[in-house]
Parts: structure tokens; sequence; C-alpha cells
């Protein structure tokens, strides 16, 4: 190890190193990509610290000129980065390392100019990383580590992008170095991608889940949830305790209403500016507050040195999340309480959890108020002020106080002094009562009004909680709960309104800012007669009109039952009626299978001769004539006299050169052509005439 690490583990109290330091420091592998599995609160930060100084130190004992960085360290949430960075802070002290953060919530502004002044060692977180490396604000190529630590928790988050951007922009010879609790598919999966080599290193702790936690599960009646977790904070009296809630909203309630039982507490959640989250922790290292309540934003790496107690006031999600939130405490050899608040029904989500994270988990109920008292008193009689000399300032007040006060009186007052300066603990009904016993009669009641109404949102379940919580009442305590249109009223037993009253302060305001006013007499919730209505008409028929049944069709009835369909005879069968063709369309004759009468021959026609071809039947086809030489030359004279016949009184030389005419005369057109009567003359052509005729030729003049 080098002399300047070492003598800063020294100089912080180390004398030994924990099984997973001792596993990363050894010497075979220094130069080698690491994927180390370990407890939660096993040393891991201080245990990466020293595994990558030879990689970045070489045999020097102190680091170089600050310039480009040589290590980058990735962590999942802000305050893990910033608790890294206090870590390796001191750890790389005395060698002079200049370790530097970037992280979401900050100004970026600031870390850009920290990254050009130079820094050995980055700490950061994936997104603002990420958002540097694309701004250019950091030059990675001298980077010779990365350590991932919690990966499997960034790779839960969502970020698994901004790894593999973040690993791509190093350089390939760089060490790779994954830290979690948990090894699933995803984180070796990631280790084949980008590591090489990579040696799997897992300590013998790893085996038996937080050793050092005492878990218990306790048993609680579902509306003494609130009440079960005073009562254990007041049990345990641990100097930090945390309170773990699925969603912002319980924990904004939960805060609330500790802070009115006199409880110091801070509130840790997403929703919190980097400032507010990094105050919370703060005073909570400095001893200003005792209770934190967060989300599982809270639940990774967060390092508290006296963190001796951990309630779960809603059921984690997995048994991963069960060993995180408890894993806040007994670290480091320290020993701490998990405490699982559990209603009736959720027994069996509680056992599978305890099952999957193989823990060993002692059932019970919370403490109950007679069981506080006790353990106050014992804690009273065991404080060693007993036991210490007075003061010298105070001897004077001690004299006086022996002078005036009986002894019984000293003893009456320190009591009550001491148990005015905590909250005092709560009366538990017992879990297996159910809450469909019959009501109690209310008796004498108050009425108060609170500024909330129909038109906001209220509803008796709203209020009930919110009036409860703030008041320090049960539900017994409530009577009636009547939501008007802007305001509220609510009915509180007569017995608990002065402590109602007290317990919510002297600005009478609840939660959400909803102000609460004490009225002197019950209110009027008479709302009056019922308004006269219209009478309403006929009720409107919506009824559809049913359709007519068809006629019962039995071929249509067999076809439907699979029946062969029969041959339909011809119409001309079955009817007497004569068979009328359907009307052909308009300019289109209709077939001539649809013939059944000649159309009326023309003036002067005679008609065609029949055939005497024998026919086979009424309607039959006629037979195809044989056609012979004799009867060729008799059909033809037939048809010349048909000609001649039909052409009247024309005869045959109406048309010389027809058929069956006389003999073509060859100069009949030269005959024509000699004769001058024969020729056409145009109109305008024509002269005066001489001669007789039409075409006489007109005279010349001489």
């Amino acid at each position: 190890m080098i002399q300047t690490l070492s003598d800063a583990l020294a100089k912080q109290g180390y004398e030994t190193l924990t099984p997973v330091q001792q596993a990363v420091t050894d010497p075979d592998l220094v130069a080698a990509d690491l994927l180390v599995s370990a407890q939660t609160g096993s040393g891991k930060t201080v245990g990466f610290g020293l595994a990558i100084a030879p990689t970045l130190m070489g045999e020097a004992l102190h680091f170089g000129p600050a310039s480009a960085p040589l290590a980058l360290i990735i962590a999942p949430t802000r305050e893990l980065a910033m608790q890294v960075n206090r870590e390796l802070t001191w750890l790389y002290g005395l060698a002079g390392a200049v370790v530097t953060s970037c992280v979401g919530g900050m100004d970026s502004r600031t870390e850009r100019r920290a990254l050009e002044r130079g820094a050995h060692v980055v700490v950061a977180t994936p997104g603002r990383l990420c958002d540097h490396i694309k701004r250019g604000n950091i030059d990675l190529s001298a980077i010779r580590a990365v350590v991932l630590d919690e990966a499997d928790e960034m790779l839960d988050l969502g970020f698994r992008e901004e790894l593999e951007f973040i690993l791509s922009e190093t350089p390939e010879d760089r060490r790779t170095l994954l830290f979690s609790a948990t090894v699933p598919a995803a984180i070796a999966k990631l280790a084949q991608s980008y590591q090489r080599d990579v040696q799997r290193v897992s300590t013998a702790g790893e085996t038996r889940q937080h050793s050092d936690i005492e878990y218990r599960a306790l048993t609680t009646h579902p509306r003494d949830i609130d009440n079960a977790i005073i009562n254990v904070l007041r049990f345990y009296e641990a100097k930090n305790a945390i309170i773990f809630c699925n969603t912002r909203a319980a924990v904004a309630r939960m805060t609330s209403r500790l802070t009115n039982r006199n409880f110091s507490v801070v509130a840790l959640s997403g929703e919190l500016t980097q400032s507010e989250r990094t105050n919370a922790l703060q005073s909570l290292r400095d001893g200003r507050a005792r209770v934190c309540v967060a989300t599982d934003v809270a639940a990774r790496g967060i390092d508290l040195p006296n963190l001796e107690l951990v309630i779960h006031a809603d059921l984690p999600s997995n048994s991963d999340t069960l060993l995180h939130r408890s894993g806040r405490t007994g670290r480091a050899g320290r020993k701490g309480v998990s405490a699982l608040i559990v209603p009736p029904k959720l027994r069996s989500k509680a056992n599978r959890l305890i099952g999957g994270a193989k823990l060993k988990v002692a059932w019970a109920e919370p403490p109950s108020a007679a069981e506080v008292l006790a353990e106050d008193e014992a804690r009273l009689l065991a404080d060693p002020s007993w036991s210490e000399p007075v003061p010298e300032d105070a001897q004077d007040i001690v004299a006086r106080l022996v002078e005036e006060f009986t002894s019984e009186q000293l003893a009456a007052a320190f009591v009550n002094l001491t148990r005015a300066r905590r909250s005092a603990p709560e009366e538990l009904s017992d879990p297996a009562t159910k809450d469909d016993r019959p009501r109690k009669e209310f008796g004498p009641s108050v009425w108060f009004s609170i500024s909330l109404g129909r038109k906001d949102g209220a509803e008796p379940r709203m209020l009930l909680p919110m009036v409860c919580n703030k008041g320090n009442l049960t539900k017994d305590d409530i009577g009636a709960i009547r939501i008007q249109p802007s305001h509220s009223f609510v009915e509180v037993l007569a017995s608990r309104a002065e402590a109602f009253v007290a317990a919510v302060g002297p600005d009478m305001v609840l939660e959400k800012g909803a102000q609460l006013t004490r009225l002197d007499a019950a209110p009027n919730l008479d709302r009056g007669p019922a308004p006269d209505r219209k009478p309403r008409g006929p009720k409107p028929d919506f009824k559809k009109p049913g359709r007519a049944k068809p006629a019962y069709d039995p071929l249509a009835a067999e076809q439907a039952a699979g029946a062969p369909r029969k041959r339909e005879k011809p119409r001309s069968e079955v009817t007497d009626k004569p068979y009328k063709p359907a009307a052909a369309p308009k300019g289109k004759k209709p077939p001539k299978s649809h013939k059944t009468e000649r159309s009326p021959m023309k003036p002067g026609a005679k008609p065609k001769a029949k055939s005497s071809a024998p026919a086979d039947g009424p309607r039959g086809p006629r037979a195809k004539p044989v056609w012979t030489k004799e009867n060729r030359d008799t059909a033809k004279a037939e048809r010349r006299t048909r000609d001649d016949e039909n052409r009247g009184d024309r005869g045959r030389d109406a048309k010389p050169g027809g058929k069956g005419g006389a003999p073509r005369d060859q100069n009949a057109s030269k005959k024509r052509a000699a004769d001058p009567s024969k020729r056409f003359v145009p109109p305008h052509k024509r002269g005066k005439p001489s001669g007789k005729g039409s075409n006489a030729t007109p005279r010349r003049k001489s």
C-alpha cells in the first residue's frame, strides 16, 4: 500500500481493513478489471479508492499537477456522489489529489470552471457527466480507471445508455471496476461488454446478509400504523433513524405528523432541491435532527454514522430494495435494527420479501405504551449523570434545590421534565380486532369548520386522516363530517376538543393550508324543502320498429338444411299462360330465339316460300338441304323470276346490266357521249335557249 494512503487511513482511525478492502487490494489484481459484489456498509468506497491508487499514482507518493482527470467515479444519486467525494478527499488528501464532483442540481458553470483548472479524480452522476462530455467541458483522453459504484442501481434507474456513452468516450486501455451489492444478468452483460479479463471478487460476508442488523416484523392494526411508528421511535430512542415511504405524498404526511409530535425530523425525497437534500443530511450528521423520512432515493449508499434504526412504513417492492433500505444501518461493524410495519392484509407479501432476501425475522407486535415507559425508566436509571460530580457552575442552584424541596419533590420534577421533552407513547389496538364492530353512541360534541369544500375536491376520506393526524385524534373521536360547496363541518368529541385545538396550534391551520374554525353551536345542515320540479311528459319510446316476418319458403328451408336443390321446370310446363319474352333494350333487336311473330312485310312484297324440310317439332330446327348441280340451277332461275316480279312494271330493262337483265351494250357509253342532249351543262354556263329542250345550246353572235 502507498505510504501516504496508509497514513490517511491511520489518521482516520482505521486499524484493519474490511474483507472487501483486503480483497480488492490484492497485489495479483493491481492491473485487472474487477467485478466486486459486497453487502452495503462493507467499506466499498475506501476499497475502490485503494484499488485504483496504483493505477493513478504508480510508485509515486504524491499526485502530479492537476490537468486532465485520471479517474472517473460514477454514482447513481447525488447524495452518494457527494459522499464518495468526501471519502476520497480525505483518502487522497495527503497525496495531494484534487477531487471534483459533477452532479445534477448544482451549478454547471462552477463545475466547468473546476474542470478547466484541472482535477485528478472526478466523481459524477451519469446525467451530468454526459452533459459535460457533449459540451466539451471535460477531457477524457487521460483516463486510466473508471469505477461504477452501485452499478445495479444505475441500471435500475435507466442509466444504461448514459453508461455506454461514457465508457465509449474513454480510452480502451483503461481499468474498469464495477461495484454492486448484487450481480444480476444485466450487470454481467455490461461487464462482458466493457471489461477485459474481468476478475470476480465476492466477500465472505455476502453469504449472510446483514449479520449486524436485527430484523423485526411488527404486526399492526391498519389504523395504528402511524402510532406504531411513534412507539417504535420512542422505544429505541436511536441517535439517528430513517423511515422509508413509497411516495412523496406519504413522506410529506409522515413528516408533518412527526413534527407535530415534537420529533426533530427532516424529509428527503426527489421533489426537494439539491441544497435542501444536502442540508437535511448535514443536519442528521450534526445531531440537529434525529429522524429522516425518505423515499427509496435515499436507500442507496447514504452513510449516516449514527444511524441505528430503519423503519419501513411502507413495505418495499422487492427483496433487493428491502436489503438496500436496511443496509443504511449496521455499517462497518455497528449494530442496527430494521423494523417492518406489517398490517394483517400484507403479511403474505412481507413473508415473500423476507424469503426472497433470505433473512431471519422475529415477528412481534409494536411496543405498547407501557413498554415504552418501562424502557424510558431503564434508560433514566442507567444514565451516567447519576454518578457524575456536580459541576462547579451548578453547585449553588443544586444547594438551593436541596434546601427548598424534598427528595420526593425533586424526583417528581425530574421525571416530569424528562417526559415533557419527549412525545408521549400511543395506545395501540389489538391487530386482530376487526373494524366492523358496532360504533358506540357519540355523546356531547363540538363542531369545527374547515375551509375546504366540494369545489375543492374535499371528501370524508380525505378530511378524516387530515384531522386525525394533525390533531392527534382517532377515528372514534370524530363524529359526523358534512361536505358543503365551499367548506366542510366536522364533529369532534367534546372531551377531546381542547386537546385537538392545542395539537393543531394557535394558527389553526391543517394540512394543505386548510383553515380550521371552532363553532359556538352546531351548524344548520337543513337543506330546506326540495324545489318543485316541472311535470315530466310521457316517456319516449326508444324501441325500434320491428320487421315483418317473411313468409315461409320450403325451398329456402331445404337449402338451409343442406338438402340438394331440385331443378325447376320451364315456365311453359308449369302454367298455361303463353310465354312472353322480356322487352329488348331500346335500339337493340331481341335475340332470334325470342322471335314468336314475323315482322310485317313491305308493301308489294310476297311472302317467302316455306321450306319443305321436315321439322323435329312445333319449334324444332329445319333440316339442312343437300345442294346438287341440278337444283342449284333451278334455284337460280327461281330467284331471277322472283326478282323480276318484285320489280313490277320496270321489267328487266329497268336496270341495264343488272342481274337477270338483257346483255349490256358495249357502245352505249360512247353513244351517250356523242349525243349533246345527254351532256350535263352546269347552270352558270348555260346561255339563252336556242332551240327546243332544256339543254339547247345557246346562240353565238356572228
